[in-house]
C-alpha cells in the first residue's frame, strides 16, 4: 500500500499530532462505543468535528449527511438508538498515514424491533489537526476508503 502523490509526508505531519495516532485512535473508538460525548470533545476531538457516517449514505441512497459538533455526534447517537437496539465498530486493524488514521472494523449491531443482526466490514478515516480528531470519514466500500484517504494498493 503506497500514499499518493509527490509530496513529502513529513512535510504533512502536523506539529500537534499525537505521538502514537493508533493508540490514539483506539481511545476514539472505544468512546465511540461508549458513546462518551464527554470524553470525546474533552480529550479526542476538535469543537468543530465532522462525523461524515457510512450509514447516512446506505440510508440516504448514496446522499451524505454529515454531523457536526457536539450537538451533531449527540443527535447522531440519537439517531442510530432509534433504530437499533446494538451498535458497536470493533476494530482489527489500524493503518497510520501520518495525517490520518484508517480503522478497518466490523460494524456489529441488532435491529430495534426486528431483532436483526448486522455484522458488516467498515472503514474510517480519522483526520487530525492539531493533535485531534477533526473529521471521521466511514466506508461500507474498502477501495472507496482508501482512495479518500489517498492510498493506493
Amino acid at each position: 500500500m503506497q500514499r499518493s502523490g509527490a509530496d513529502d509526508v513529513a512535510t504533512r505531519y502536523s506539529v500537534g499530532m499525537p505521538q502514537d495516532k493508533v493508540a490514539f485512535a483506539k481511545r476514539v473508538v472505544e468512546a465511540f462505543n461508549r458513546r462518551d460525548v464527554d470524553t470525546f470533545f474533552a480529550e479526542l476531538g476538535t469543537p468543530d468535528f465532522e462525523w461524515w457516517p457510512a450509514l447516512t449514505r446506505a440510508y440516504e441512497g448514496g446522499g451524505f449527511r454529515c454531523y457536526r459538533g457536539r450537538d451533531g455526534v449527540e443527535g447522531f447517537y440519537a439517531d442510530t438508538d432509534e433504530t437499533w437496539e446494538e451498535f458497536q465498530s470493533v476494530a482489527e486493524e489500524f493503518r497510520d498515514l501520518s495525517d490520518c488514521v484508517v480503522v478497518m472494523s466490523r460494524l456489529k449491531g441488532r435491529g430495534r424491533g426486528s431483532g436483526a443482526r448486522v455484522d458488516a466490514p467498515i472503514w474510517n478515516i480519522l483526520d487530525f489537526r492539531d493533535g485531534r480528531v477533526w473529521r471521521t470519514r466511514a466506508y461500507f466500500d474498502r477501495a472507496d476508503a482508501l482512495r479518500s484517504a489517498g492510498v493506493s494498493e
